[in-house]
């Protein structure tokens, strides 16, 4: 867990195949590069999907949103696939601009919806 002033991030690997990435308040890079290292040491112990909960995130910087974008874009072979929840259009306008500079197309699905989103991710950690 990353607890600063601003930003809680929570990351969790449930099953093999998933990690899950939980956003709190607004990401202005207050932890630096650590969440990236530890989901580079995740991506060591083998490829997973990626579950992130954006829904309590008020928002990242730019410098933010380009770094988590290069980072996507960097390990896109090794993710399955990546699901985004996000609770604001703000956010969602965010994530999409990561999806496409990162190019991950069909590989990143981003939901609006809280129930849809947790439906995935109990689906998938039950295979």
């Amino acid at each position: 867990m990353f607890k600063g002033l601003l930003t809680t991030l929570t990351i969790d690997r449930p099953r093999p195949h998933i990690v899950t990435l939980l956003i709190i308040g607004r990401d202005v890079g207050e932890h630096g590069d650590a969440p990236l290292r530890a989901l580079d040491d995740e991506l060591r112990a083998g490829s997973f999907a990626l579950y992130i909960d954006a829904r309590d995130t008020r928002g990242a910087s730019v410098d933010v949103s380009n770094v988590w974008a290069q980072w996507l874009r960097r390990n896109r072979d090794q993710l399955h696939e990546i699901h985004m929840v996000t609770g604001s259009r703000f956010v969602q306008l965010t994530a999409d601009f990561v999806r496409r500079f990162a190019e991950l197309g069909d590989a990143m699905r981003i939901y609006t919806d809280g129930a849809a989103f947790d439906e995935a991710l109990q689906l998938a950690t039950r295979r």
